[in-house]
């Protein structure tokens, strides 16, 4: 059974287009904002909708989304209400590819087999868990691999993965979350110094689409990386547009679509 991001992406490389991803925060402006923001990316062309899942202690998220988390958390955001308004998204007909960034307790709280068959049923097709090292995958993964339409356990590779990016990627599904710099997220294009030659390593060993996140704004950020990437991910930069913008629809679609016309120029 195919996968939405595993469709999206051939899709995408099918047209000769980079991918476009978007990270936002569950939750905000409030359920309906967060679900009618998703449902204007879109109409704009996003590919794969990131939605990072609150959490009190977000140890790879930067001071931008740190602070997202926090609001969304004290307006009462929990995994069960985000599970009902991604529930609610699908019976209204919508088809972008969600995937969870999420910390592992949360998870673990809720308990892995409930959690993995609400992901089911609700129609979340991937999960980023920046806290759980490859070594410590598989209470996880096993679960996953259990339960036929479960969601792609997406895997991360920094700067300094090294000769463990082969292993790393060798059963991975969806696309490799390639981060830019070491750090947290949200730093300004202020990407490793060897972040070429990283992505082509990268590149050469992954058989799924390699993706480029952490520190982008504009497109013009990853036009020395272009040949080598599918497309990139854009975190901090778009929470902050939606702040600004007092979380406006047409900022986002704009937004959006200009980046992805320029990505794929």
């Amino acid at each position: 059974m195919e996968n939405r991001i595993e469709s999206r992406l051939a899709s995408c490389k099918a047209n000769n287009q980079k991918a476009f991803i978007t990270y936002m925060t569950a939750g905000l402006p409030d359920m309906e904002g967060c679900k009618e923001l998703i449902r204007a990316q879109e109409e704009a062309g996003t590919d794969i909708v990131e939605l990072g899942i609150p959490f009190s202690d977000p140890a790879a998220d930067g001071p931008v989304i740190q602070a997202a988390s926090y609001r969304s958390i004290c307006q009462g955001t929990n995994l069960r209400k985000v599970f009902d308004m991604v529930d609610s998204l699908r019976k209204e007909g919508s088809g972008i590819p969600l995937v969870f960034m999420m910390y592992f307790n949360t998870i673990l709280y809720y308990g892995i087999e409930e959690f993995v068959k609400k992901c089911i049923e609700t129609g979340v097709d991937g999960l980023i868990v920046p806290d759980l090292p490859f070594e410590e995958q598989p209470q996880l993964a096993d679960v996953l691999d259990a339960y036929e339409g479960a969601p792609l356990l997406i895997q991360l590779v920094t700067p300094v993965s090294g000769k463990r990016i082969p292993m790393i990627l060798e059963n991975a599904r969806g696309f490799v979350y390639c981060v830019s710099s070491m750090g947290v997220t949200g730093q300004a294009a202020d990407f490793h110094k060897d972040v070429l030659q990283y992505l082509t390593e990268v590149k050469n060993v992954s058989r799924i689409p390699v993706m480029m996140g952490f520190g982008i704004r504009e497109a013009k950020d990853v036009a020395p990386m272009k040949s080598v990437i599918d497309g990139c991910i854009v975190g901090s930069h778009f929470i902050k547009l939606m702040e600004e913008s007092n979380y406006d629809r047409e900022t986002a679609k704009e937004y959006v679509k200009t980046f992805k016309k320029e990505l794929n120029e």
